[in-house]
């Protein structure tokens, strides 16, 4: 097993987090506010999770996952990260992000903006299409009929293999979707972000809102694949 270091430890890496240890791979969790306030989750994992700062977490991670707010990414360490493979959950959310022109012009994605960022890291994008409630729900053992899966993109073939083996690990199949440019594909708003691991009679849009997200619907390789097909750029909406 691998360790994984988390450098963001929110909703959606502290779901992770969950799914690693259960998995047997250890974990090294962080966040902008110091080891101190993740006493909590760390103590909630395990003897298999620690707390650290974004650097060492960086430093200790076989596998990183950058799971914080996109006009954030920045701040993620660089060298630490040099030949490793990440894992970029991130989505853009012009209200919390602020405006960010290639993004609004469609001529770049958020990974892309994370690699340019991470020039001699290895960039896969994932786990940033799905609630993170039905991350935590959804995940089952391979063969179980009733797995889902999960799209990755990303401009290195062993680094993609890579992610693909850790969300094997955690209950999901990937889906290999392209490059890191095809990342648009299950972005916000598009046919294959959130929406399809919803259950009838719940939504993204009203469990944003606070609502009950339902248990969640399993979404086989076949019916992610036809999402990521129908998907529009914001510009042909």
């Amino acid at each position: 097993m691998s360790t994984i270091g988390l450098i963001g430890s929110g909703l959606i890496g502290g779901t992770v987090a969950r799914l690693a240890v259960a998995a047997g791979h250890d974990v090294v969790l962080s966040n902008r506010r110091g080891p101190e306030t993740l006493v909590g989750l760390v103590a909630e994992l395990g003897l298999h999770a620690r707390a650290a700062t974004p650097g060492e977490a960086a430093a200790a991670g076989d596998i990183v996952i950058v799971t914080i707010p996109l006009h954030a990414y920045r701040t993620v360490p660089v060298e630490p990260l040099h030949g490793k493979v990440v894992i970029d959950t991130n989505n853009y959310y012009p209200a919390r992000d602020g405006r960010i022109a290639g993004l609004d012009a469609e001529t770049t994605t958020t990974s892309e903006l994370l690699q340019a960022h991470l020039s001699a890291s290895h960039i896969v994008k994932s786990l940033n299409n799905i609630f993170y409630i039905h991350l935590g729900k959804l995940a089952r053992p391979n063969g179980d009929l009733e797995r889902s899966a999960l799209a990755i993109v990303g401009d290195d073939a062993d680094a993609k293999r890579t992610v693909a083996a850790f969300l094997d690990s955690i209950g999901y199949d990937a889906l290999d979707a392209g490059p890191l440019a095809e990342g648009w594909r299950f972005q916000r708003d598009t046919a294959a972000y959130s929406e399809p691991y919803f259950s009838a009679g719940h939504s993204l849009t009203a469990a944003a809102q606070g609502a009950d997200p339902g248990p969640g619907q399993p979404v086989t390789v076949d019916t992610l694949r036809a999402a990521l097909a129908a998907a529009k750029r914001y510009r042909d909406m």
